[in-house]
């Protein structure tokens, strides 16, 4: 089979909705509809920072990075954020998580971004070989509060 990755379109957004209820399934996480549309629909939003890539094996798709880019206030430029990695069940094993990451680094060099960053689970210990493979942990400890 063929792999390929590009830009989510208005066309991708079944096949992007059941990863994204996978994705939450993953993670046990409910989220209200209209968060999802709203995710769906920054997404499509040309004026917006958030944006996916997605992961076709055939024409299947398999998997999605989603991602966006921010100014920093370490260095001269944007910053990119991987906010969401993921690879249906079927898809994994296959080196398509190293794919989307080498994807997206490409992108965000083209794009004159900075430097790329993600957050993981700290017991997902099958991502965390895969980030392992390109970067060390570095140490900082996430906090998110609710507003």
């Amino acid at each position: 089979m063929t792999v390929t990755i590009r830009d989510a379109t208005p066309r991708d957004e079944a096949g992007w909705r059941k990863l994204w209820a996978q994705y939450l399934d993953f993670y046990q996480v409910t989220l209200a509809p209209e968060v999802t549309d709203a995710t769906w629909a920054r997404l499509m939003d040309s004026g917006s920072p958030v944006k996916a890539r997605l992961l076709f094996d055939g024409a299947e798709m398999a998997g999605f990075a989603i991602h966006l880019h921010h100014p920093s206030t370490w260095v001269i430029g944007d910053d990119c954020y991987l906010e969401d990695l993921f690879l249906a069940p079927e898809a994994r094993g296959k080196g398509f998580g190293q794919r989307l990451l080498k994807d997206l680094m490409k992108l965000a060099k083209a794009r004159g971004w900075q430097r790329l960053y993600w957050h993981t689970d700290e017991g997902n210990a099958v991502a965390r070989r895969l980030y392992d493979r390109f970067t060390p942990y570095d140490g900082h400890v996430r906090y998110r509060m609710r507003l």
